[in-house]
């Protein structure tokens, strides 16, 4: 199951995938996989203590989908109770944290996550996602990389696109085009990654690339289908109540539009 996270938790840091209604349905800059199965708890916990664990665990990701985050919020302490210890659950109970926008005890769940399991590449892309919010962008990418080094992490274009938006927002463009093409390779079919690479092309003033990669972004992208008149209005809309790096990025968008 994947978590659907709000558009306030990278909203600051990531406005560029927030211009449609799709990233509602999408974690922290980008969507998380969670894994529903618990995993073995310390010596302390009993086997019914982890089956309990596990049930609450799985209601409360239930909730979660739902966007019940009160409900959700319940079931995940219920099962952190039960099981401090087990990785699955701190990553979990994070990401209430984070929708709470409780960014400093989101972190500390991470830690102890992927302290449990260093190659935990969903923590540690959380764990980023967090540092994002805090705009410690510089650990945000050793978070990025630390889940990318795992080569059997199931959805790297999420980190790679978060990694690619980092290095922007340091104007460290080469490092960020290189990102958001790694996720696009690994994801042809994922928009947000050529909405950032169309927006680092044009600081670099390659403005036919970057026309040519928004063109492409909006067509597959699933709000537009190549609707490039209903793109121009949402941007417009957004601008209405954007401010700093988000308006920024609208504008860049608009821009890019004219080439």
């Amino acid at each position: 199951m994947k978590n659907r996270a709000t558009d306030q938790q990278i909203s600051r840091s990531a406005a560029n995938m927030e211009i449609n209604s799709s990233f509602k349905n999408l974690l922290l800059c980008c969507s998380v996989v969670l894994l529903l199965c618990c995993s073995v708890g310390c010596a302390s916990v009993s086997i019914d203590q982890q089956r309990e664990a596990d049930f609450h665990h799985k209601m409360g990701i239930s909730y979660l989908n739902e966007g019940n985050i009160q409900m959700a919020f319940v079931q995940l302490q219920k099962a952190f109770q039960l099981n401090p210890d087990n990785k699955e659950i701190l990553n979990s109970l994070g990401l209430i944290y984070l929708q709470l926008e409780e960014f400093e005890k989101a972190k500390s769940l991470f830690h102890k996550a992927v302290s449990i399991d260093p190659k935990f590449s969903d923590a540690h892309h959380n764990m980023g996602v967090a540092y994002i919010n805090t705009r410690q962008v510089k650990e945000a990418i050793e978070s990025f990389q630390e889940a990318l080094s795992n080569p059997l992490y199931q959805t790297p274009e999420k980190s790679f696109y978060l990694l690619g938006l980092s290095y922007y927002r340091l104007n460290q463009f080469e490092p960020a085009i290189n990102a958001f093409k790694d996720s696009i390779k690994r994801a042809p079919l994922f928009a947000f990654s050529y909405y950032g690479l169309a927006l680092a092309y044009n600081k670099i003033e390659r403005y036919g690339d970057a026309a040519s990669i928004i063109t492409r972004a909006i067509e597959i992208d699933p709000s537009y289908k190549g609707d490039r008149a209903s793109f121009i209005e949402a941007v417009k809309k957004r601008l209405l109540t954007a401010k700093d790096e988000e308006e920024s990025d609208l504008r860049d968008y608009l821009e890019i539009m004219r080439y």
